[in-house]
């Protein structure tokens, strides 16, 4: 690839970047607010965990065929198409009277959120390298926490409260979000991102029929689900939702529930959004440069495993503290390796990299789901923690043996 051709790519993957860093603001703005969401609106306990969980719950049905219609439509309809769903989806939620109406816009962000999270890795697999797409992951996925902790950080205590409360701020990310698509579209073309996808793509496997004819989409999917090294991709990345949906969404209480102060328990959970943006950064680029991808699955999900010992056995003090960096760590590091492992597949590649990383996820939310529900019902059922991280820590075992299959399997 040439200099100018390498700026352009970076180019395109930036602004594309901007894209899932408007969806993760727009995604948590909710769980920000929520506590005042619940008051104002009235909703019970159910339904905020039922608005809180909508957005990954949508990933399980939709997730596969988002991925195939990303393979077809091409990344600037699409990648456009997912910004004014979850635009449009936002500002629906401020003008929102009850649970129907904010469970409807909230299910339809979850709409939009499957394009950008399919799209983003389909972009990445047709501007780069198979072995080189690990770092140009690594940014739209730093942008991705970036609008997570934007959300938390200065969402809910500084533009909220300057633009007037949570319904001003619901309606002007989504203005953004729509407004955005139209940039986006622009620079994908000013950038000439259909040029550069077929050269890229050019002396690599196509599609004679990238149609969206239900026999063209049927051998595709017949593809992706008898592949057996994508399986177990799906195995790991069912692992990393796993353990990463249960510790953000229960470490706070798990550390209150031992005598630590709300505001230095919310801390640690920044911690663990920290590690986990060193992971994304750290972990690809070392992986791509030793070529050993499938080993890097293998010690990061070691190093889940030791951080959730630290944090089992760590009380309040700094082993658990290590322990929380470590979870982070490895989180991190598995994120971009499931969306770039796949391009480099045989029998997938750039052309089915959209359905590839649709069916991880669409299988992979499951664990997302599972994760904080089994850490919540197993307190329930036994009055402790400590069973549910056992679990998240049972997952991280299972995510060795998978990397080692891979392994195993492709040399």
């Amino acid at each position: 690839m040439s200099e100018q051709g390498t700026l352009r790519a970076y180019g395109l993957v930036l602004t594309a970047t901007v894209s899932y860093t408007t969806l993760t603001f727009i995604w948590f703005t909710l769980p920000a607010y929520l506590s005042v969401i619940i008051e104002e609106v009235g909703l019970t306990g159910t339904q905020a965990g039922v608005l809180a969980g909508a957005v990954p719950l949508t990933y399980i049905p939709l997730a596969l065929f988002t991925g195939v219609a990303v393979d077809r439509i091409g990344l600037d309809y699409s990648l456009a198409a997912g910004l004014a769903i979850f635009g449009l989806a936002q500002i629906g939620r401020s003008l929102a009277t009850g649970f129907p109406s904010l469970l409807a816009c909230t299910l339809l962000i979850g709409v939009g959120a499957t394009v950008i999270t399919f799209g983003l890795p389909k972009l990445v697999s047709v501007l780069f390298p198979p072995a080189k797409t690990g770092f140009p992951s690594s940014i739209y996925l730093v942008g991705a926490a970036a609008g997570t902790a934007s959300a938390f950080a200065v969402g809910r205590p500084v533009v909220g409260p300057f633009l007037g409360g949570w319904r001003p701020l619901f309606l002007w990310s989504g203005v953004f979000a729509v407004g955005y698509a139209a940039v986006w579209f622009t620079a994908a073309r000013a950038l000439s991102l259909e040029e550069a996808t077929a050269v890229h793509a050019s002396g690599r496997e196509r599609s004679e029929d990238a149609s969206l004819a239900p026999n063209s989409i049927g051998r595709d999917v017949r593809t992706i689900l008898a592949h057996r090294e994508l399986r177990l991709v799906v195995v790991v990345g069912t692992v990393y939702l796993l353990v990463i949906h249960g510790m953000q969404g229960w470490l706070p209480t798990i550390l209150e529930a031992r005598g630590l102060d709300a505001g230095p328990a919310g801390r640690a959970t920044s911690l663990l959004i920290g590690a986990n943006v060193v992971g994304i950064l750290v972990v690809p680029t070392v992986a791509d440069r030793l070529e050993a991808r499938r080993g890097a699955v293998m010690t990061c999900g070691c190093v889940i495993f030791v951080g959730l010992a630290g944090v089992l056995a760590g009380g309040i003090g700094s082993v658990m503290a290590a322990g929380v960096v470590a979870v982070g760590f490895g989180v991190g590091g598995l994120s971009p390796l499931i969306r770039a492992i796949p391009p480099e597949l045989e029998g997938i590649g750039a052309r089915l990299t959209g359905t590839a990383v649709g069916f991880v996820f669409a299988v992979g939310e499951i664990g997302g789901f599972l994760g904080p529900v089994l850490i919540g019902t197993l307190r329930d059922l036994t009055g402790s923690f400590a069973p549910g991280l056992l679990v998240l820590a049972g997952g991280a075992v299972v995510a060795v043996g998978a990397g080692y299959a891979m392994q195993d399997a492709s040399g």
